[in-house]
């Protein structure tokens, strides 16, 4: 398995940053992302995004407002990203009431592609993701 942790502050506070990055059902279509729908709400919550490449399905496994954690995995091993048995987890962790530190870290095997590439790729989903919430939350 290969493990990616990436961690960054975001001045904000930490709730406010829980509520745009944890929204599992908050992906917009654009860009790379052709559809998405969501299934279910909470914990077991199914969304799929679609990408020219293909469908990513991830499955929402963890959810705590009051932690600032949640949990996500791939369920199709059929997906374009090039990982498979692949999981992820977010925790936001206040510093003070205006910044906050985002630890999003996951696990995959490499699939079609090599370690260095495959991590590369996954790097990028989580800065790109806290970079949007950044800019969704003005800072």
């Amino acid at each position: 398995m290969t493990d990616i942790t990436v961690v960054e502050s975001i001045a904000a506070n930490a709730n406010d940053v829980f509520k745009i990055l944890g929204d599992f059902g908050r992906i917009k279509v654009g860009g790379a992302i052709t559809a998405f729908e969501i299934e279910g709400d909470g914990v077991g919550a199914v969304r799929t995004i679609t990408t020219g490449g293909g469908k990513v399905i991830e499955r929402l496994d963890e959810y705590d407002t009051e932690k600032l954690v949640f949990g996500y995995s791939i369920l199709n091993e059929d997906n374009p990203l090039p990982v498979s048995n692949y999981s992820a987890r977010v925790e936001i962790t206040a510093d003070d009431e205006t910044t906050c530190t985002v630890n999003w870290s996951g696990s995959f095997e490499p699939k079609g592609a090599d370690e260095a590439t495959a991590s590369k790729v996954v790097r990028g989903i989580y800065t790109g993701g806290i970079a949007g919430t950044r800019r969704a939350l003005g800072c």
